[in-house]
């Protein structure tokens, strides 16, 4: 006999699949990279494009399903901006660590148990700058990106089946500059995963509260300048 199924259950586990996949593939990449003698192949720049990669695909894959949010700072960016039930946030969130931390531990198991690799990041945000700086680098490209996911996902004049592709480019685009710097990570569950499989939980208020503060702010303004159909001649607004 078939069980019934709940719509909201499969979002969530859409959100816990794409968030894993984040996690596992880009910063697998950047942790297998690291390795003596097995990595340095891919680069930072490699490792970018893994991140961005691994967005688009998800985006594609599960975007018809939940949104494709894979972030607690995007989730509530859209409830702020009343795109998304508020009652919905607390299950996207806990979906979103849970896919993060599983796939961080699986990470970890790997390196550390098949490989023999005795320590590694597993691609862990750590900032390689001032925590103020960092705050107001993780909130600048937060911002940022959630500008881009705002403009291609929630605006019915742009092409949305191109999503995947800027939303990715974007990532990709903000790991090359600013990874070396912070990790870029821009989402407080991608950081999670990691830091809770690492034992480095010291810098998780930073990767809390700069993509959050940054991705609100991002979505508000775009809120903000966004025009209506009416409003739109043939060189956008006017």
């Amino acid at each position: 006999m078939e069980l019934p199924k709940n719509p909201f259950l499969q979002k969530c586990a859409a959100e816990f699949i794409g968030t894993f996949a984040l996690v596992f593939f880009g910063c697998g990449a950047a942790s297998f990279d690291a390795l003596p003698g097995l990595g340095g192949g891919l680069g930072h720049l490699g490792v970018s494009l893994v991140f961005g990669s691994t967005i688009m695909v998800m985006i594609f894959a599960t975007g018809h399903l939940s949104g494709a949010h894979f972030n607690p700072a995007v989730t509530i960016s859209f409830a702020v901006t009343k795109k998304f039930k508020w009652t919905q946030v607390p299950g996207y969130i806990l979906a979103q660590c849970m896919g993060a931390t599983v796939a961080a531990l699986l990470l970890a198991s790997i390196v550390e148990g098949s490989i023999g690799a005795s320590s590694t990041s597993l691609g862990a945000t750590l900032p390689l700058v001032e925590t103020d700086t960092a705050f107001l680098l993780e909130a600048v490209f937060s911002f940022f990106l959630m500008f881009v996911i705002s403009a291609v996902a929630t605006d019915s004049r742009a092409v949305g089946e191109l999503a995947g592709i800027a939303i990715g480019g974007t990532v990709a685009l903000i790991a090359l500059v600013g990874g070396p710097l912070t990790g870029a990570s821009m989402n407080p569950a991608r950081s999670l995963g990691p830091a809770l499989a690492t034992g480095r939980l010291d810098f998780m208020p930073l990767y809390i509260a700069g993509p959050l503060v940054g991705a609100v702010v991002g979505a508000l303004v775009y809120e903000k300048i966004r025009c209506e159909k009416e409003d739109t001649g043939a060189s956008g607004c006017c």
